[in-house]
């Protein structure tokens, strides 16, 4: 579900809704990210974006939090994340639009994605709390964003539960792709000093040697968190029998590769 989800829900970090964030005064795209992902906790201070973002080095949220909240506000930025996402979803899948199917995968989706447990998933509560689109290939990306979201507060929980900060995450994430950290996007921009020591504390706790790979605990340790994260993540599909839940599967997977042929 996350393969079928992942692709559907990120399409509002395209070029259609960061174009869409830049019309109304955004500088550039992470205005337009933090403004539109952050806007469902409404005017939260970027420590408190920070948080709930987990993954971010320190300061990265304070450059765009509050700023962009004297450029709109969270509401406007709500609609605008909705509208341009929407209308990117509609360019990426062309025709799957408006296949009669769509109405029915949105809808499954949408049973999926408000039916989870909110209890500690901050940025999913604030989702949950959002109205339900009624167009359908509206509807059907904000039920993947909400199960993203969903997911990724359960991911922030399984790395606390672990003691894995976000930038080690992110390096724990690159080791496990075969990339060197210093190459890994999210963090090749740190200052080398400072992933540098980052490597060094999880060299220290015995989860990277000495050359900088994963060592037998580092790589049970990330394999761990990632079956706790899809563990997490079940409840969200409890709501849907078997064969919805197979038929919920069959309607993403055309929607999701014709997304991802599009971001190729």
């Amino acid at each position: 579900m996350f393969e079928l989800v992942e692709p559907i829900a990120t399409v509002t970090f395209s070029e259609v809704p960061t174009e869409a964030f830049l019309a109304i005064g955004m500088r550039n795209y992470w205005d337009g990210y933090f403004a539109g992902r952050a806007a469902p906790l409404g005017l939260a201070p970027a420590e408190v974006v920070h948080a709930v973002f987990y993954n971010f080095a320190d300061g990265e949220v304070a450059r765009h939090i509050p700023w962009v909240w004297g450029k709109t506000t969270p509401e406007e930025a709500i609609a605008v994340r909705e509208r341009g996402s929407a209308a990117a979803l509609w360019q990426m899948i062309g025709e799957l639009a408006d296949a009669p199917g769509l109405v029915r995968v949105a809808d499954l989706a949408t049973r999926a994605a408000v039916s989870a447990p909110t209890e500690g998933r901050v940025l999913y509560a604030g989702l949950r709390a959002l109205d339900v689109p009624e167009e359908p290939v509206a509807r059907l990306w904000h039920a993947a964003t909400l199960l993203r979201e969903h997911r990724g507060d359960g991911h922030n929980a399984a790395l606390v539960a672990h003691g894995i900060g976000g930038t080690e995450a992110h390096v724990l994430l690159a080791l496990s792709v075969g990339m060197r950290p210093e190459e890994f996007g999210r963090i090749h921009h740190l200052p080398k000093a400072q992933l540098a020591a980052v490597v060094d504390g999880l060299r220290g706790r015995g989860l990277v040697d000495a050359a900088g790979e994963f060592t037998d605990a580092g790589r049970k340790t990330k394999e761990r968190i990632e079956a706790l994260t899809d563990e997490l993540a079940a409840p969200a599909y409890d709501v849907l029998s078997g064969d919805e839940l197979d038929e919920l599967v069959a309607g993403l997977e055309p929607i999701a590769a014709a997304v991802e042929a599009a971001d190729d």
